[in-house]
């Protein structure tokens, strides 16, 4: 569909150890989004949300604040691409994905 987005994010600040994939895979469930998340070994975590392009941006959105826990500093955004959605488990919508 035309109004589907891709979108693949990188979240700087306190967001491991403090739940924060978790969080992010529950939410992007909740929101039928498909793609995945992980943590890097830069501190950072990664994710891919694709979907409806709204509920994408409020995905997005949502991961500026994350879990209670969680302190983020910085959330850069850039258009996501269907080789990076396709690093998600096969048969799951959305995937936690191995450190990287």
């Amino acid at each position: 569909m035309s109004d589907d987005a891709i979108v693949h994010v990188t979240v700087r600040g306190r967001v491991q150890g403090v739940g924060y994939r978790a969080w992010v895979e529950d939410q992007a469930i909740l929101n039928d989004l498909q793609g995945w998340v992980r943590n890097r070994a830069d501190g950072s975590v990664e994710a891919v949300f694709a979907g409806p392009a709204d509920d994408v941006t409020a995905m997005v959105a949502a991961c500026h604040k994350g879990p209670p826990a969680a302190r983020v500093n910085a959330v850069v955004e850039e258009p996501g691409t269907a080789d990076q959605l396709a690093l998600r488990r096969p048969g799951e919508a959305f995937s936690v994905l191995p450190t990287l």
